[in-house]
């Protein structure tokens, strides 16, 4: 008799937690504990249920600067989460008659440029939107990331026939911003409209999203906006924003939870307009960015039960528990955020946070959709903090010994000839960089992004170690020098140190040639 009541007590639960979630005070309680065993500032949450907002709230600080309170309209960058509003302005545009998904690029962009001639001739549309084009994770980000670099559009778009390719066409999903930035364009060519000016007036205005703007500069008053934080040098710090209109389309929409809510809301009810009977983009389009395009490997199914998972257009979508989930992260330096849509169960959560870990809010996200979902037991703040601590603490002891093996050679005091070194050095696609003496130190310097400026130190010859002037980076490198055949130095790689470096620092896809 006992066990029957217990097992009809804990069915009664399970179907209470996926009717009702978590309390308020249960979500409180969750991310207050990530607020302290992330290191983070700030984080806004929202959570929609059944086509309502029924929870949105800020909690910690703005800024460790000023100490104002998080709410529920401050605005974060949402970087990458602005790529799907890129792929339904595309579908806007397909709604329309003026392009369709599967046109090829070419047609619209005529300069645009693959590495292989087969590539450029086939590239369409669609391809812009699924991250399968061949080129290697984050390739080409460096144009833009970090944001002091001088390149438009228009180089960018130039730049791509120097990029090549790490697998064949259409064979694997590796992420790539430099194809939305494309199709941002496309946008612009097609509609005579900036990507900017589309986005505000056919996606913010008519879902009543004020709040919101595409990009840092469209915004007019900035006084309820989070500062961003990195660890810099093993402190966590206030770090600028990251502030680029060459990124666009790939992701520099900012916006709050109170407006992510509308957008929420929109694209599990069909994209339909609030109060209208009309939709943002056509069933069939919102298929397509709903359907996977793209296949992406599972390693392991997890404790969601996760056997698929795919990249549709602007989205990325896996099986949980036996449903649809729809979602996306998005990071900028010290701020990153997630949206996730189950529609079967009518749940959408909203996580913003101004420190770059990820596994943040992963901890919020999963501990909500959890409770929907009849999971119990899993204390995921601890078990995401665990996995970062680890991983902090391996990329710590190879980033020191490292400097170890360079602070030893400092000691040893021995006198080396560095003006071998110098000189001007020349990258297909990212310019010139230079190698100089400024101040008595061995300098490296960029000269189309003035930000990547840095020390360089010897480690053993041939290859230095930059010291980037910008600690917010966590990008530190070592640069091995290529050698002739007589003994001379004819350019040189480059190679992050941490295996925690953002993959935007695509130090990869450059090589670099002595010029002068």
């Amino acid at each position: 008799m006992k066990k029957l009541l217990f097992l009809f007590l804990a069915i009664l639960n399970c179907i209470y937690l996926q009717a009702n979630g978590l309390r308020p005070g249960q979500i409180d309680t969750i991310v207050e504990r990530t607020l302290k065993a992330f290191q983070v500032p700030g984080i806004a949450v929202g959570v929609v249920k059944d086509g309502k907002l029924i929870h949105a709230k800020g909690y910690g600080v703005r800024s460790l600067n000023n100490t104002k309170a998080v709410d529920a309209n401050t605005l974060f960058g949402i970087a990458s989460n602005s790529k799907a509003f890129t792929s339904a302005a595309i579908g806007i545009l397909a709604d329309e008659g003026k392009l369709k998904l599967d046109d090829k690029v070419i047609d619209y962009i005529p300069e645009f440029r693959f590495y292989d001639p087969f590539v450029t001739s086939d590239f369409r549309i669609r391809d812009l939107l699924t991250h399968r084009c061949g080129l290697g994770l984050g390739a080409g980000d460096l144009m833009f990331f970090p944001d002091s670099a001088v390149f438009s559009v228009n180089d960018a778009i130039y730049n791509l026939r120097f990029l090549k390719p790490e697998s064949p066409f259409r064979t694997k999903f590796q992420y790539n911003n430099l194809m939305f930035i494309t199709a941002g364009e496309i946008v612009h060519r097609v509609s005579g409209k900036t990507w900017f000016e589309f986005i505000e007036e056919r996606f913010f205005k008519p879902l009543g999203m004020s709040g919101s703007y595409a990009q840092f500069n469209r915004i007019p008053d900035k006084s309820n906006m989070i500062e961003p934080h990195a660890i810099c040098d093993k402190k966590l710090q206030v770090i600028s924003h990251h502030n680029s209109e060459l990124m666009s389309a790939a992701g520099t929409i900012f916006s709050n939870v109170n407006d992510l809510s509308k957008w929420v809301i929109s694209v599990m009810n069909n994209m339909q307009i609030p109060g209208s009977d009309k939709t943002l983009v056509s069933k069939k389009f919102l298929n397509e960015m709903l359907n996977a395009q793209t296949p992406i490997m599972v390693n392991a199914p997890g404790t969601y039960f996760t056997h698929f998972s795919a990249y549709g257009l602007g989205f990325f979508l896996s099986d949980v528990k036996g449903y649809k989930q729809i979602s996306h992260s998005g990071g900028l330096p010290g701020n990153v955020t997630q949206i996730t849509m189950i529609p079967e169960i009518g749940l959408g959560i909203i996580v913003l946070t101004n420190q770059q870990e990820g596994g943040a809010f992963r901890a919020v996200t999963d501990a909500v959709k959890d409770a929907y979902l009849g999971i119990e037991g899993m204390d995921r703040v601890e078990m995401y903090s665990k996995s970062r601590n680890r991983n902090v603490e391996t990329a710590n002891r190879m980033v020191d010994s490292i400097y170890n093996l360079v602070n030893i050679q400092l000691r040893l005091k021995i006198k080396r000839d560095f003006t071998r070194y110098t000189g001007t050095y020349n990258d297909a696609w990212m310019g010139q960089f230079t190698i100089s003496f400024e101040n008595g130190k061995l300098t490296l310097r960029s000269a189309k992004s003035p930000k990547m400026k840095g020390e360089l130190l010897f480690l053993r010859e041939n290859v230095l170690l930059i010291r980037w002037d910008d600690r917010s980076f966590d990008a530190d490198a070592l640069l091995s020098f290529k050698i002739d055949a007589d003994g001379q130095i004819k350019g040189y790689t480059l190679e992050a140190i941490s295996p925690m470096t953002d993959f935007s620092f695509d130090f990869s896809d450059l090589d670099f040639v002595k010029v002068k």
